[in-house]
């Protein structure tokens, strides 16, 4: 395994660190003044239509997605130091380069599974960050982290499908740029195996019978610049079965495929809130005085600094691997690995930024730092895309299965 950067990655990598430095990093406060005059939570500040606009025009744009015909082209190696550094501005960065979840993923289910018709309604304007997507597929009434689990109903009524049931957590799905959903379900619940009974539809967000009924809140917070988190009710939904995405009981595999590259790229993110963190541990430690001396010379203080930067080293170097075996073994391949670094990453970075938000003090859990909003996104991808405990059985029988 080599993990040196590429030619190509290696210009990408010096562009993005200039656009974080000379817009990103600027437009933070700028978009939090231009929240605050806006008539709703959820209008987006002008300020990211001109990252967009600006990224594109560097040619900062779909990195993500490896197949040429509609990204970068990007392997996932290449990808990842990329990805880590828009991690250090988690609520521009993605969204400035048209590579933020659940776009990323409902790009890539579209790009792989969708047909001519569907990659040109839906997928097209995606690309060119012309509208933005959600993904419906976690309930309320049922553990979601069993995908089998699933309860909404889409039932074929002659040239039509119909959708009935309660989402939550749909993220994505407040953002008034918001125009289509992939929404899961059970087309037949009965006679097919476990993991052929889902389906996935694409149910336009203007369909008589979707309902965005609230936004959801995480510890508090609202994630604007994603589209914020959303219950949604579909009450006899109807759509076109020319809206089916694949084919009816391909639902669960199409959204393995999906998690797989979600889970990563969250991963790749997740190093680079952690480098944030430990930038502004250190700069507050050098700056603050307590007790006689700068925090920088206190015995607990180097600790945690010391303790950050190993772990950051380690996590970084399993994403890398990671990111190496899907590129050469493919997806499955790499399956112990992503799972293992969905289970170490976010709960290693909630600590490091725990710990940043304590050497901040009052400051830390403030509006005047993004320590606090980083911890609760790092802590809130305990759950999202499978939490910890799931991942654990399913590793845990992988790595007893020979002894048994």
């Amino acid at each position: 395994m080599d993990f040196a950067f590429d030619a190509r990655t290696e210009e990408l990598r010096e562009k993005l660190l200039a656009f974080l430095t000379d817009h990103v990093y600027p437009a933070e406060s700028v978009a939090g003044e231009q929240r605050a005059g806006l008539s709703s939570p959820w209008q987006v500040p002008p300020v990211v239509a001109d990252l967009k606009a600006e990224a594109r025009r560097q040619g900062l744009w779909n990195l993500f997605l490896p197949d040429e015909r509609y990204g970068a082209g990007l392997t996932n190696l290449q990808y990842a130091p990329l990805a880590e550094l828009t991690g250090r501005s988690p609520q521009l960065a993605p969204t400035a380069l048209n590579c933020a979840a659940p776009d990323t993923g409902n790009m890539e289910v579209l790009a792989q599974f969708g047909g001519e018709q569907q990659r040109k309604q839906w997928l097209e304007p995606l690309l060119a960050g012309e509208i933005r997507s959600a993904f419906a597929m976690t309930e309320p009434e049922v553990a979601s982290s069993d995908a089998t689990n699933i309860t909404t109903r889409i039932e074929r009524d002659g040239d039509e499908y119909v959708i009935t049931g309660r989402k939550w957590y749909i993220s994505g799905a407040m953002n008034p740029d918001c125009r289509i959903f992939i929404v899961m379900g059970k087309t037949d619940p009965e006679g097919a195996d476990i993991r052929r009974q889902q389906s996935m539809v694409l149910v336009p967000r203007d369909t008589p019978g979707l309902t965005v009924r609230r936004a959801m809140t995480v510890y508090g917070y609202e994630d604007h610049y994603h589209g914020g988190h959303a219950e949604v009710v579909f009450d006899g939904a109807r759509v076109p079965v020319g809206n089916l995405v694949g084919e009816e009981g391909g639902g669960f595999a199409i959204a393995q495929a999906r998690l797989g590259p979600g889970r990563i790229h969250h991963c790749m993110r997740l190093i680079g809130m952690a480098e944030r963190a430990i930038e502004l541990m250190c700069r507050r430690a050098v700056a603050r005085t307590a007790f006689g001396k700068p925090l920088a010379q206190q015995g607990v203080v180097q600790e945690w600094i010391a303790d950050a930067r190993v772990a950051v080293e380690q996590l970084r170097l399993l994403v890398l691997k990671t990111a190496w075996l899907m590129d050469t073994v493919g997806n499955r391949g790499a399956h112990t690995e992503i799972q293992a670094i969905k289970i170490a990453t976010p709960r290693t970075v909630a600590d490091i930024l725990d710990r940043a938000v304590q050497l901040h003090g009052a400051g830390g859990v403030s509006q005047d730092f993004p320590l606090a909003e980083l911890w609760a996104a790092a802590r809130t991808l305990r759950l999202a895309d499978g939490p910890d405990e799931v991942h654990q059985r399913s590793l845990a029988r992988r790595e007893l299965r020979s002894y048994l």
